[in-house]
């Protein structure tokens, strides 16, 4: 079996809320996987699911821009190794000089934008803008991943940054069909609250793939049978977490962070009320800086022993 170490141990609580111990249990139980334990305590209800972004380590900037007739949007995420960094200028006037590349010269993906001239350079291409950056500054730096909205027809494409103007470490990019009027904006800007903050993964219950809903059920079912549900009422159970799972996961069933007794979906249809229009949630993306990458967290008693030549 895997030694558990202190750091996994740490690194389960995070995720989970759990208590120390029952996350070392529940690793020793799981032979140290992380997963598998997370799903251990959540079937003995020693946990909530835990969220994509648990762990975000890795620094730098989301960057946003959006064409000024509201047709054409991107979010670009660009990373480097410490926090003094990201706030440096020549940083922050790369990642947002980048957005505006993105959403004006429309790359196929990472690879295209890389090999594009960089569009604040003097003949450079993006990727040996960055070589240089790293150079002159001294730190790894990289892009690590865009995406980029149009409108096609009637609509708007918006975007927030969290505690930002254009860059920040949380940026939510929305695109709204059917209308362009000033009204779909203020949509289109409620609903990147409420993406920035609810961290919605779906934007329509249709969207969660079918492996994602039976490995729900699998947690739920084996949770209602450790609390001694009887056998005849567990798939209702079951059946109503999954409920909870899209009210929670699926935009537009998620509750209204101004008003909970109003669905995402109520709202979209007030408005399309408002402008004479059926309005459309068409896609959606939110990026927190880091997410999904976790920096080497060496154990400080190890790396003193190492220097210490034992």
């Amino acid at each position: 079996m895997a030694e558990i170490t202190a750091a996994m141990v740490k690194e389960l609580r995070e995720k989970t809320g759990a208590g120390m111990m029952d996350c070392k249990k529940a690793l020793e139980e799981a032979g140290g996987d992380i997963n598998r334990a997370i799903d251990i305590l959540r079937e003995k209800g020693l946990a909530a699911a835990a969220k994509k972004a648990a762990r975000v380590a890795a620094e730098g900037l989301i960057a946003a821009h959006v064409s000024g007739d509201g047709k054409v949007g991107a979010l670009v995420e660009v990373n480097c190794e410490t926090d003094f960094v990201a706030r440096n200028e020549e940083f922050r006037t790369f990642a947002l000089t980048l957005a505006r590349q993105v959403a004006e010269k429309a790359p196929a993906d990472l690879e295209a934008l890389l090999k594009q001239p960089y569009a604040g350079g003097d003949g450079v291409t993006v990727e040996e803008f960055v070589k240089g950056l790293v150079a002159k500054i001294g730190e790894n730096q990289s892009v690590r991943r865009f995406v980029r909205m149009a409108v096609d027809g009637e609509g708007v494409v918006h975007h927030y940054i969290h505690g930002g103007t254009d860059a920040g470490r949380v940026g939510v990019l929305v695109q709204v069909a059917g209308s362009s009027a000033p009204a779909v904006h203020e949509l289109a800007h409620e609903l990147c609250l409420q993406i920035a903050s609810m961290r919605p993964q779906y934007l329509r219950r249709e969207e969660v793939p079918e492996e994602v809903l039976e490995h729900e059920r699998q947690v739920q079912r084996q949770k209602a049978l450790n609390e001694g549900k009887p056998e005849k009422i567990v798939d209702r159970i079951v059946q109503g977490q999954i409920e909870k799972f899209f009210r929670e996961n699926v935009l537009l069933e998620q509750a209204w962070v101004k008003d909970d007794k109003k669905k995402i979906a109520d709202l979209v249809r007030e408005y399309s009320q408002k402008v004479g229009a059926e309005l459309q949630v068409v896609r959606f993306a939110r990026f927190e800086v880091g997410e999904g990458i976790e920096k080497k967290a060496d154990d400080f008693a190890e790396e003193v022993k190492r220097m210490a030549g034992q």
